[in-house]
C-alpha cells in the first residue's frame, strides 16, 4: 500500500473528560472511510493555541486544519507563513461549489445562519464553525415561585421586577442574580442593541482601526448592571471572570438567577438536580427601550491551511464535512452541549426524540434562530433570523480584558461609568493600534514580537495597559462620544 496522506489537525484541548478521546475517535472513523489518509489529531493548550499555530507557520510546519477560537478571527486572517503567504485560505472558495468531496456531502449551505454569518466576510465562509454557543438565563424555579414569579424575565425591566420580588422573600437569597464579569455578556448586550465594539461595521466592512467602549449601547448595559448591583440584587464576587464563583452561588441557592453560556446547560441542570431544585432556562434578557437587533454567538471554527496540494486539500475538506455531517454534529451536541451547527443535525436530534427527553437543550438553537417573542425589531432588518455581526479585530482578548477591568472598577470601587469606560476606550485603542501596526508590517511572521496579549485567547491580566491618560486625552474621547 502506498504511503497515506497525513492530515495534521490541531485542536484546543479543553481538558474536559473525554474531550480529546472523542477527537481521536472521529479521526479513526474518517480513516476507516478514507484509508488513503491518516488523521493526526494534536491537542494544544487552549489559552496559547493561536500563538502555537503562528510559531509553527513561521517555521514552515503549520497544520492542515486548525480549530481556532472566535476571538482570534482577525489574527487567523493576518497570520503569514515564512514566505509571506497567508497561513489560511477560505473554506468556501476551496470547496468551489462542489456538493460532495471524496464522497462526503458538503454541508456548508446547511449551516445555521447565525454561525455561517459570523464566520463569513463579504459573503464568503472563511472558516467552518465547529463549536457554537450563545448566552442564556438560568433560574431556580422554587425561588421564583416562592416570590410569586410565574414567568422568566425577557427584558431588562422584567429582570429588575423579578429581582425586586426575590428581595422581598423571607429567608431568601442574599442576592437575586449573578453572572461572570466576562466579555461574552458585553458582546451579547451590545449585539441585541445593535452596538459595536470597533469601527467599520465591527471590522466587517474594512479593517477595524478605532475602538470605542463608551458607546450609548455599552453605557446603557453598564448603567443597568450597576443599578442592579447598587440595589443589592446583583452578586459581584470581586473576581474576573469567576465562572466558578457564580456557578457555586447558583448551585448553593445563594442567587435565584444566573446568566451563563449555553455550553453550561449540562452542568447547570446537574447542579440543580444535586441541590434538589427545579431549573428553568430562558433567553438572555434584552433592552426593550431600543429595537432588538442581533444575537451574539461564540465558539470555534475550523481553518483550512493555504497552499496545500490537491489531494491533501481535498482530504482536509472532506474531513471538515465529515465532522459536520448530521450524525457527527448531533453527537457533538450531545457530548458537549454545543448548539447543533446545521439544520440537518437539529432535525436528526428532533426526530430521535433527544429534545423531548432533554428539553433544556432546545432553547439555545431557537435563541439564535429567531427574535424573542414580543421584541420590537428594527424594520430595516430583513428576514426572521437575528444578525450575528460579531466583531472582527486584532487583540480581541485584550479588548475584553480592558472592559472587564473597567466594569470591576465600576462595581467594586464606584467608578463613574462614562469616565471609566472612556479610559477603557483609550486602553483598547492602544492595544488595537499596536496590533494593527505589527500585523500590517510583519504579518505575524515573528510571533515572538507580537505586542502584548494579541495572540492569547484570554488574558485577564491586572498588569496590562496602565491608565496614564491626560485630561486632554479624556476630553478628546468624551467629545467623540458626544459627536456620535
Amino acid at each position: 500500500m502506498k504511503d497515506r496522506i497525513v492530515l495534521d489537525v490541531w485542536v484546543p484541548d479543553l481538558t474536559f473528560p473525554g474531550w480529546m478521546d472523542r477527537w481521536y475517535e472521529q479521526g479513526r472513523d474518517f480513516e476507516k472511510a478514507h484509508p488513503e489518509y491518516r488523521v493526526n489529531i494534536v491537542g494544544q493548550d487552549f489559552w496559547t493555541f493561536p500563538l502555537k499555530v503562528a510559531e509553527a507557520a513561521a517555521e514552515g510546519r503549520a497544520p492542515m486544519v486548525a480549530e481556532i477560537y472566535f476571538y482570534m478571527g482577525q489574527a487567523a486572517r493576518d497570520m503569514r507563513n515564512r514566505d509571506g503567504s497567508p497561513v489560511f485560505t477560505s473554506v468556501e472558495k476551496a470547496v468551489g461549489g462542489r456538493t460532495e468531496i471524496l464522497g462526503e456531502p458538503v454541508v456548508i449551505d446547511d449551516l445555521l445562519p447565525a454561525f455561517r454569518d459570523y464566520y463569513s466576510l463579504d459573503g464568503d465562509l472563511t472558516s467552518m464553525p465547529s463549536g457554537g454557543t450563545t448566552s442564556l438565563l438560568f433560574a431556580n424555579a422554587n425561588l421564583l415561585r416562592a416570590a410569586g414569579v410565574s414567568e422568566l424575565p425577557q427584558t431588562w425591566t422584567e429582570v429588575e421586577a423579578v429581582c425586586d420580588e426575590i428581595a422581598k422573600l423571607r429567608n431568601g437569597p442574599a442576592h437575586a442574580i449573578t453572572w461572570s464579569n466576562h466579555g461574552t455578556f458585553f458582546q451579547q448586550a451590545l449585539a441585541s442593541q445593535g452596538g459595536l465594539l470597533v469601527d467599520n461595521d465591527n471590522g466587517r466592512s474594512g479593517r477595524a482601526t478605532t475602538a470605542y467602549l463608551a458607546s450609548d449601547e455599552m453605557l446603557a448595559w453598564v448603567e443597568w448592571w450597576r443599578g442592579l448591583h447598587r440595589r443589592g440584587h446583583y452578586l459581584y464576587t470581586g473576581k474576573i471572570p469567576d465562572w466558578a464563583g457564580t456557578f457555586k452561588a447558583f448551585a448553593d441557592q445563594d442567587v435565584a438567577i444566573r446568566f451563563t453560556s449555553s455550553n453550561d446547560v449540562n452542568y447547570m441542570v446537574q447542579a440543580a438536580e444535586q441541590s434538589g431544585f427545579p431549573i428553568e432556562i430562558g433567553i438572555f434578557p434584552y433592552n426593550e427601550k431600543v429595537p432588538y437587533v442581533g444575537n451574539a454567538v461564540a465558539g470555534t471554527s475550523l481553518w483550512l491551511a493555504n497552499g496545500l496540494d490537491e489531494a491533501t486539500q481535498d482530504g482536509a475538506l472532506a474531513l471538515i464535512q465529515f465532522l459536520h455531517n448530521p450524525r457527527n454534529a448531533a453527537d457533538r451536541h450531545k457530548f458537549s452541549s454545543f448548539i447543533p451547527i446545521t439544520r440537518a443535525s437539529y432535525d436528526l436530534l428532533e426526530e430521535e426524540g433527544w429534545f423531548d427527553k432533554h428539553p433544556y437543550h432546545r432553547l439555545a438553537y431557537e435563541h439564535v434562530s429567531r427574535y424573542p417573542s414580543g421584541a420590537t425589531v428594527d424594520p430595516a432588518l430583513a428576514g426572521g433570523v437575528p444578525l450575528s455581526q460579531g466583531a472582527l479585530f486584532g487583540d480581541f482578548a485584550g479588548n475584553q480584558d480592558v472592559m472587564t477591568r473597567a466594569m470591576g472598577d465600576v462595581l467594586a470601587h464606584g467608578a463613574d461609568p462614562l469616565v471609566r469606560f472612556t479610559e477603557a476606550t483609550l486602553e483598547a485603542q492602544r492595544l488595537l493600534d499596536a496590533y494593527n501596526e505589527y500585523a500590517l508590517r510583519n504579518g505575524f511572521r515573528d510571533p515572538a514580537g507580537t505586542p502584548g496579549h494579541s495572540l492569547a485567547v484570554e488574558s485577564f491580566s491586572e498588569a496590562s495597559a496602565g491608565r496614564d491618560y491626560s485630561a486632554a486625552d479624556l476630553e478628546k474621547v468624551v467629545r467623540l462620544k458626544l459627536a456620535r
